[in-house]
């Protein structure tokens, strides 16, 4: 298996907003999981980041958190999208799009001298 890298700077609200839009509620543990699998577990999520970012996102009002049961009985946090959250996801996704786009010119073509 080969090297897991850490998520990109600035990367990880939209990889938690995208995970909540398609997943519904999630506890962090589970947010984390999601998002190894969908990179293919190519990215290692440190915790100690996941948890600022979940409190920031909740923080701006583009996540909302209650407690409730995990699967195996025990005490956790959920997180679910709020409204401004998932305008949020559209926008940044939009961003990135474009980001992404102007970066694959630069790789994609040949840059003259």
């Amino acid at each position: 298996m080969g090297t897991k890298t850490d998520v990109w700077q600035g990367t990880l609200a939209l990889m938690i907003l995208k995970t909540l839009e398609s997943m519904g509620e999630q506890h962090g543990y589970g947010i984390a999981r999601r998002i190894e699998q969908t990179s293919g577990d190519a990215l290692s999520l440190n915790y100690g980041t996941l948890y600022p970012a979940l409190l920031k996102l909740e923080q701006e009002g583009y996540v909302v958190s209650s407690w409730g049961l995990s699967e195996n009985n025990r005490k956790a946090k959920f997180y679910s999208l709020t409204r401004a959250g998932r305008k949020q996801v559209h926008k940044e996704t939009e961003s990135w799009e474009q980001t992404t786009a102007i970066l694959a010119r630069f790789l994609t073509s040949k840059q003259e001298a």
